[in-house]
């Protein structure tokens, strides 16, 4: 009876507007509020993660793999999120901050590309993947970004995430039906390359005993491709907004456009046969060598082991007496061959690491080495169109003929006159006049470089180059790069001939392009064998001749020096 009673008091006078005595109660029990218990408590929190435990381990697989996989993906997207959110915050501050003088803007600009590549070089390592292959990608535009970017993510060139053994015993089951251990006598669980997309091992054949490198594709990346190129997408989209003037779109278009046809090693299997195929007549000027593939999967290539040394290992070379020019000169054919020869392609990826080196102790095709390329994952074909225009380009750019180089330079590239000469100097890797003067034929200074560097640092001409290097098509992007590599390569080998050899052979392949574009027009225009065919046809085989005998001349020159003077 007491406990009613007293509830009874509480509420009356709040109901019946009491006086007397339960006046100063009544105004005591307004002010008076008893606390809530807290939503969230310690208790609670336990028991809803213990129910979600046992929720989760009475779960079937498919719902399980759907939790976590909505885990990683939250964690994937918070770590672009948050490190975009970071470069974009940073590079507003210092781009509209005022400064005294255009040197302590310069500064500033640095000390934030700095910053904000070590930003994303931290988020592309924590995800992994298709992030790590943007930022090799990154690493290799030398002639577009800043070096506080490209060296940051030089890292990434040999910092993989590598997939455990029992990831890779797992995927030769799932795609090949059969265990390791029966198709191989040996398999090496140490990967001796990681890479972005794969890794390779080496291994023994249990069939024939042949000693073998299996490529086998990151499982992880089947799960998570499409998101993080949908990611990369986003986060191009929005710098492109926020930063109109530096236009990077293209990178991301070129990423979803490539990474789905590099994660089918049946294309790679197609593009290393026909390469293959077509090198294999030409192994005096190139001394190329493409492993053979044995099996190929959609996840899994297996090919034979050919192991070597970098290009630029000199030690190397000068132990085993093999000729920097020499190699400098394969190096020229292969890619030269690549540009102008139709149907046969350009490597997409020609960067150091996929190119080796070794010694032969019987000589094959007059050289005592062979230059090993690899990964064939992707290919780009120029148009015929294209790789006339590319050769007139550079024809009229040896003759220092600026008129006919911007001429073709517009019809190849897809630029406008004023932005030529920012790319000549892009294509030549030279300064702006040396590209368009003679003075390309001599080898670029450490002066030259420096001013390269400096100009490139001014943020209105490193504009300008991301503007019209967005709208170029890919093929010449990648020609760029192409360029870009066998001119790194070809100073690192530290030739005794001049770079002048380099561009007389690729002299070789640009008039040999025009020769026949002109047989073709000669055939298609005039009367065969009338007197003028033959005038024509005699003409235009001079010109070839002329332009094919500059090398011959050349290397007489470069023999008769060393050996008589």
């Amino acid at each position: 009876m007491v406990q009613p009673l007293l509830n009874l008091a509480r509420i009356a006078p709040l109901k019946l507007g009491a006086r007397g005595p339960f006046r100063s109660y009544s105004s005591s029990a307004k002010s008076f509020v008893r606390p809530k218990s807290p939503v969230i408590t310690t208790k609670r929190v336990l028991v809803v993660t213990a129910f979600a435990a046992a929720a989760y381990v009475y779960t079937d697989d498919t719902a399980k793999s759907a939790v976590r996989h909505l885990g990683v993906t939250s964690k994937r997207v918070g770590v672009v999120a948050q490190a975009t959110m970071r470069c974009v915050y940073n590079y507003q501050r210092t781009l509209s901050a005022n400064y005294s003088s255009e040197q302590e803007r310069s500064d500033a600009l640095k000390k934030c590309h700095q910053l904000c590549a070590k930003v994303t070089l931290r988020a592309l390592e924590t995800n992994g993947g298709v992030f790590i292959k943007l930022g090799q990608h990154i690493a290799a535009m030398t002639y577009l970004l800043p070096p506080e970017w490209t060296e940051t993510m030089v890292p990434l060139q040999d910092k993989c995430p590598q997939s455990t053994h029992q990831e890779i015993e797992d995927l030769f089951k799932q795609d090949l039906k059969i265990d390791i251990q029966d198709m191989f006598s040996d398999f090496d669980p140490e990967p001796i390359g990681v890479a972005s997309l794969a890794q390779v091992h080496v291994a023994t054949l249990r069939s024939t005993g042949e000693k073998v490198a299996v490529k086998c594709q990151h499982p992880s990346l089947k799960e998570f491709v499409p998101l993080d190129v949908l990611l990369t997408q986003t986060v191009f989209n929005v710098v492109d907004v926020l930063f109109p003037e530096y236009p990077l779109t293209w990178l991301a278009d070129e990423l979803q456009n490539s990474i789905y046809v590099e994660l089918d090693f049946t294309k790679e299997a197609e593009n290393a046969r026909r390469t293959a195929d077509y090198f294999s007549n030409y192994i005096s000027e190139t001394a190329l060598r493409i492993p053979k593939v044995i099996v190929a999967n959609k996840r899994i290539l297996i090919m034979e082991y050919i192991g070597g040394h970098r290009l630029d290992d000199l030690a190397y070379l000068d132990e085993n007496h093999i000729s920097r020019a020499q190699v400098s000169s394969c190096l020229s054919h292969i890619f030269n061959n690549m540009i102008f020869t139709p149907n046969v392609g350009i490597h997409c990826d020609p960067h150091g690491g996929n190119l080796a080196i070794r010694h032969l102790e019987k000589s094959r095709g007059h050289h005592n080495f062979e230059i090993i390329l690899y990964d064939h994952g992707l290919y780009r074909h120029p148009t015929t169109e294209m790789r006339r225009d590319y050769a007139k380009f550079w024809l009229a750019l040896l003759d220092n003929d600026v008129a006919n180089m911007k001429k073709y330079a517009m019809k190849f590239a897809n630029i406008n006159e004023d932005q030529f000469p920012l790319f000549a100097a892009a294509i030549t890797g030279r300064s702006i006049d040396a590209a368009q003067s003679s003075d390309i034929l001599k080898p670029r200074s450490d002066e030259e470089i420096r001013v390269m560097a400096d100009a490139l640092m001014e943020g209105s001409l490193l504009g300008d180059l991301m503007t019209f290097l967005c709208k170029v098509p890919r093929v010449v992007l990648l020609i760029l790069k192409t360029n870009d590599l066998t001119r790194h390569l070809d100073e690192c080998l530290q030739s005794p001939l001049s770079v002048e050899r380099t561009f007389l052979i690729m002299t070789q392949y640009c008039a040999r392009t025009v020769y026949e574009e002109v047989r073709q027009n000669i055939n298609e225009q005039y009367q065969k064998w009338s007197l003028t065919w033959i005038f024509k046809e005699i003409t235009a085989w001079w010109e070839y001749e002329r332009r094919k005998n500059q090398l011959v001349l050349y290397d007489l020159g470069f023999w008769f020096k060393n050996r008589f003077l």
